[in-house]
């Protein structure tokens, strides 16, 4: 037998939020869940038309072509430290007890070159990275090698009391790529270790998929500037700018617009603009159905509604459509609410329109520090702090969950995720899902 909260949970996802629109009754699903959510909105965004970029722009971008080397790399063998270099068979035998000694006929330093031939009884005096001459097949390292006479370097004579094999210390020619070898294929994230890479092997310019511009616009008549000084019954605008830092660091580029007061035809004014001009609308407050409560309304007048609701807790009201071809999803006015509603959705939805395959923040499984009470149905995010111990990985939910507020993310690196389905407590040592804020979606853990 279904329990109550079952039940409940049950008829939220058949109920079907019905209004009428120029005498048109419209069915849009009241409450879905987080997964089904993000492929609503995953399904209407596509990669964004490609750019070419100098290799510094790539940095954790997307490559949108194979990447290949035009030289061998690297383009001869050369000593991977300071040593002599020497024909192995010329020190066969070495041993301490009966060094073999060679004399020092030539130095090669970084950027230098000997050609010449190494006949018995000499070695070559060689640094890091200079090329090897092709007499020589091995390098032994300077420090186990004794100076007899001279300082080491050309005209010197030293001793070996050790065998050396062939390619002791070596990098070979091409030993990191081939002349047309792909290094970089197409959907690989370039990070900073691959942009030396693509210097190294003569990639200068790189196709990429361009970052999404997105409006941001923050909805409230209640709403000042963060430059003023909110008089009675005013509060500042921190969403937009929160929105937009979230906006950075998912990659694309935001652009926050005037506050929109709580009017219906102001806000559907700024969405159509919006649309006009910016790849992804992003707004912020009036996401319910309140009196003054009119994203809802704007989508659907303006576009095409899509989803209304999800089945998470904080963030239940979150409105998705389409509206001139643009994307336009409106988060609600509650901080923690606009945040997880980014996180979870939005963000995915960004990185798609930059070529990115991964969509989903890394989880873990932690023990709970603290007893914790769950009485909404609604799959529960609440801010936490991972650490870690000798056992594993242990979670401490913020004291002050309210979804108003942003002091608890930012003290936060994780969500603690308690499922839906009926009330019940977790309790201390209890492992939980643990969503990771502060580790890219490509890391697999």
């Amino acid at each position: 037998m279904l329990c109550i909260a079952s039940v409940a949970l049950l008829w939220h996802n058949i109920l079907c939020l019905k209004y009428c629109r120029k005498g048109i009754v419209l069915a849009v699903p009241e409450l879905i869940s987080l997964e089904d959510a993000r492929e609503l909105v995953l399904a209407h965004v596509e990669a964004m038309d490609v750019e070419e970029v100098g290799i510094l722009d790539m940095i954790g971008r997307v490559a949108a072509e194979d990447l290949k080397s035009d030289i061998d790399i690297a383009p001869f063998a050369h000593s991977a430290m300071d040593g002599f270099a020497v024909r192995a068979l010329q020190v066969e035998g070495a041993a301490p007890d009966s060094p073999v000694e060679l004399d020092v006929i030539a130095e090669v330093p970084a950027g230098a070159w000997y050609g010449g031939e190494i006949g018995d009884g000499e070695c070559v005096r060689i640094m890091t990275g200079a090329p090897l001459p092709e007499a020589a097949d091995a390098v032994v390292k300077y420090e186990i090698v004794d100076v007899v006479s001279g300082d080491g370097r050309e005209g010197s004579r030293v001793a070996f009391a050790k065998p050396a094999t062939a390619g002791d210390n070596i990098r070979s020619a091409g030993e990191e790529a081939k002349a047309g070898e792909v290094i970089v294929h197409a959907g690989e994230v370039v990070h900073s270790a691959g942009i030396g890479f693509l210097a190294g092997c003569g990639v200068t310019r790189c196709k990429t998929h361009r970052r999404p511009t997105v409006a941001i616009i923050a909805t409230g008549s209640e709403l000042v500037e963060p430059t003023e000084v909110p008089t009675q019954g005013k509060i500042r605008n921190s969403n937009s700018y929160a929105l937009a830092a979230c906006a950075v660091d998912a990659g694309a580029v935001p652009t926050v617009l005037p506050i929109s007061p709580d009017d219906f035809e102001g806000l559907r004014a700024a969405v159509v603009a919006a649309t006009a001009d910016y790849d992804f609308v992003v707004t912020s407050g009036g996401a319910a159905n309140g009196d003054y409560d009119f994203i809802k309304k704007v989508v659907d007048d303006a576009g095409e509604l899509l989803m209304s609701t999800v089945n998470m807790r904080p963030g239940k009201a979150q409105t998705f459509g389409i509206v001139n071809g643009t994307p336009v999803f409106g988060l609600p006015g509650n901080p923690a609410a606009a945040y997880l509603g980014f996180e979870m959705i939005v963000r995915p939805a960004l990185r798609k329109m930059q070529g990115y395959s991964h969509f989903e923040r890394p989880t873990v499984k932690a023990r709970l520090t603290e007893l914790q009470k769950k009485k909404d149905p609604r799959r529960i995010f609440n801010r936490a702090t991972l650490s870690k111990d000798d056992a594993g990985y242990l979670v401490t939910p913020a004291k002050n969950q309210s979804s108003g507020l942003f002091g608890p993310i930012q003290k936060a690196n994780c969500f603690v995720v308690l499922p839906e389905g009926e009330a019940r407590t977790y309790e201390v040592g209890e492992f939980v899902d643990c969503v990771l804020l502060d580790i890219p979606e490509e890391v697999l853990l």
